[in-house]
């Protein structure tokens, strides 16, 4: 069944493409027609390529793995950052740093730095520093926030990415691929999809167009999400289970060893009067 609604697309923009003359050849089969000068979409495939990814977004969520959502043109920033955080997953919407994935290490030791700084304030070191220090101090742990915040509870490199607008985001999509970790993006008639793992053509220029793509993503690894906790509920409940099992045997074996021990003592009595 299909998660994603074709009018809901239409409705969003989702089939306007860029200029034919800046379109990209390889996008050639999620290309419809052409209409004054634009490409359209064709949103069938667009519709199956959701539904694609979808399924796969929501079987890295079951199995507790994390897809980084990097978006960082305004027209996403917003919209990226509050469907992301509503399903716990990292994103970056303010600046790709480089190296980000390929040098993941060095990144870590900068969200270290931000963990550092909240300790001081919180025992009471940072009170103790000079006016000047902790105006540095300050700026410094708000440039970490900006860049950095949203990812500061990925402790290790994302299961995936999901990308939109490849051009724009090219640095992301080159260190994914370097390191296989698969892209899932939004590629718009102008762009080269031969970089990404899943590809949905759609229109990422416009808001609306976003945000009909997140709702049936994030929707989906919801669902992965609470799969995965009632599974983990089930294990919970099945280990306790077991547990009482044990216990019990225990403590019959215990009964009965306790039983053998008094028929034993009976006849040691008899005899001894």
């Amino acid at each position: 069944m299909s998660r994603t609604n074709f009018q809901e697309l239409l409705d969003a923009g989702a089939h306007f493409g860029h200029l034919a003359r800046k379109w990209n050849p390889k996008m050639a089969p999620y290309i419809f027609d052409q209409k004054n000068g634009i490409h359209i979409i064709d949103l069938h495939k667009t519709v199956v390529k959701i539904d694609e990814a979808a399924e796969e977004m929501k079987e890295l969520a079951r199995s507790g793995r994390k897809i980084l959502f990097v978006a960082t043109k305004k027209q996403a920033k917003e919209i990226v950052s509050e469907k992301a955080a509503a399903v716990g997953m990292p994103f970056i919407t303010e600046r790709w740093a480089g190296g980000m994935l390929t040098n993941f290490p060095t990144v870590r030791k900068a969200i270290k730095k931000m963990s550092t700084i909240d300790k001081m304030k919180e025992d009471g070191t940072f009170e103790k520093l000079a006016k000047r220090e902790r105006l540095q101090i300050d700026r410094q742990r708000a440039k970490l926030e900006l860049n950095l915040g949203s990812i500061r509870d990925m402790s290790r490199l994302p299961s995936a990415l999901f990308v939109i607008d490849v051009q724009k985001e090219a640095n992301a999509v080159k260190e994914a691929n370097r390191l296989n970790i698969p892209v899932f993006a939004m590629v718009d008639t102008c762009c080269d999809p031969t970089p990404i793992d899943y590809v949905i053509p759609a229109n990422d220029d416009a808001t609306k167009s976003i945000e009909v793509v997140l709702n049936a993503l994030c929707g989906a690894i919801q669902e992965g999400l609470e799969e995965r906790k009632l599974e983990k509920d089930k294990e919970a409940e099945a280990e306790e289970k077991e547990v009482v099992k044990t216990t019990d045997r225990k403590l019959r074996a215990r009964k009965g060893a306790k039983q053998v021990d008094v028929e034993a003592e009976a006849p040691a009595a008899e005899k001894a009067e």
